[in-house]
């Protein structure tokens, strides 16, 4: 069996392979085609093509939801086939095209081509994360796992900063310019980003005794697994879209622009936190750390549902980030924990199936609630604590030796 690469120094980065720096630039790539797009999507759906909010969740949601089976199935089907690589490279050159189509949906056919290209986007997505997700796990020693997905998480929510200062330029410089043109010009870092990964990524094949059979697509995982996820499960079913973070800091008073540079300040507190907090996970496990992100969650929906000041959704959204930097990576940190090697890629699949399905469900539950209160509180945004805080003591009970 080939060995996995396992840095044998210590806990600085100069201990992480060459794999997790290369795919960390290459979704530093991917999220700066990404997040030029993200802070305008809700307001060029409602907006250019004249949606409504509850078709914003239908979009978000079915886009995030429809292609959540298809991270688990890409998963298990990566570790039948011992092989990460070429599920990496299909997956950021779907989410590349993806960008255009989306940009083309102003000129034809409107909102239902854009939710066809986000769809293909998701797609893109989940043929790719549940590989990548497993090739870092399989290139770090476990003892660096934690820091590992800390910083990768740190390069691509980089890419996350410069996708909105990019779009604002753009807006700032060309003012004239439709808004559909930051969907072609998205596709140049897209493009980059799958070439990247083609030329610089280097698998890393469990090979197997010749006797072994390959892995089932349906396996059975170990019990600590299962119940993580039943945990994930219940955080995601109140884990609404972004998108509605951001059309709610627009309804708070934020100009456009602002929307933009507050996107960007959540996601430098993100990137600035990322790699440290994944450390973190590595000394003190990563159980707390998750719990501590999802009680920081549950504040900002908190926060989201009752405040009415222009200013709060700037702290809102940098305690977002704060939310991201504890638990994105970390918990993909544990899944690798609680699973062999071999069933990493599935395992992760699995994971990202629950939350996306919840996920579904909850932008759905949120564009239908967006007119509700619940006494003077927004009432989408009460969901999202709610689930977020009940799941806080169902993931800190979950049996792992971390």
């Amino acid at each position: 069996m080939t060995a996995p690469i396992e840095p044998a120094s210590g806990r600085g980065l100069r201990g992480l392979s060459r794999n997790v720096v290369v795919l960390g630039f290459v979704s530093l790539l991917t999220d700066m085609a990404s997040e030029m797009l993200y802070p305008v999507l809700p307001l060029f759906v409602t907006g250019t093509l004249g949606a409504s909010p509850a078709v914003l969740g239908l979009i978000d949601g079915v886009a995030e939801g429809g292609s959540s089976l298809l991270r688990w199935a890409a998963g298990a089907v990566s570790d039948r086939f011992r092989r990460r690589k070429p599920f990496v490279v299909a997956g950021y050159s779907l989410s590349a095209i993806s960008k255009p189509l989306m940009g083309m949906a102003a000129y034809a056919l409107g909102w239902p081509l854009l939710f066809a290209a986000r769809t293909l986007d998701r797609v893109g997505k989940s043929i790719r994360t549940s590989a990548r997700d497993a090739l870092i796990a399989d290139s770090t020693h476990q003892s660096q796992r934690g820091l590992a997905f800390g910083v990768h998480r740190a390069m691509d929510t980089i890419g996350a900063v410069l996708g909105p200062l990019v779009a604002l330029a753009v807006i700032h410089y060309r003012p004239g310019w439709p808004l559909a043109w930051l969907f072609f010009i998205a596709l140049a870092p897209g493009i980059l980003s799958a070439m990247l990964a083609q030329s610089a990524v280097k698998d890393i094949p469990h090979e197997a005794h010749p006797d072994a059979k390959p892995p089932p697509i349906f396996q059975s995982y170990p019990r600590p697994l299962y119940h993580l996820l039943i945990a994930a499960a219940l955080f995601s079913v109140g884990n609404s879209s972004d998108a509605f973070l951001l059309l709610k800091s627009k309804e708070m008073g934020l100009s456009f622009e602002h929307v933009i540079l507050a996107f960007a300040l959540y996601n430098v507190v993100y990137a600035i936190a990322a790699g440290p907090l994944g450390g973190l996970s590595d000394r003190v496990g990563r159980k707390p750390v998750v719990a501590a992100g999802w009680l920081v969650y549950a504040a900002v929906y908190v926060g989201f549902a009752s405040a009415r000041s222009s200013a709060a959704p700037w702290m809102l959204l940098a305690a977002y980030g704060l939310y991201q930097a504890l638990t994105e990576g970390v918990t993909k940190a544990l899944v690798s924990d609680v699973v062999p090697k071999e069933q990493r890629a599935g395992a992760i699949g699995l994971f990202y199936t629950v939350a996306g399905l919840g996920q579904f469900a909850a932008s759905l539950i949120a564009g239908i609630l967006w007119t509700k209160h619940v006494g003077a509180l927004h009432a989408p945004f009460v969901v999202g604590a709610a689930c977020a805080a009940l799941a806080v003591p169902v993931v800190l009970i979950v049996r792992t030796d971390r």
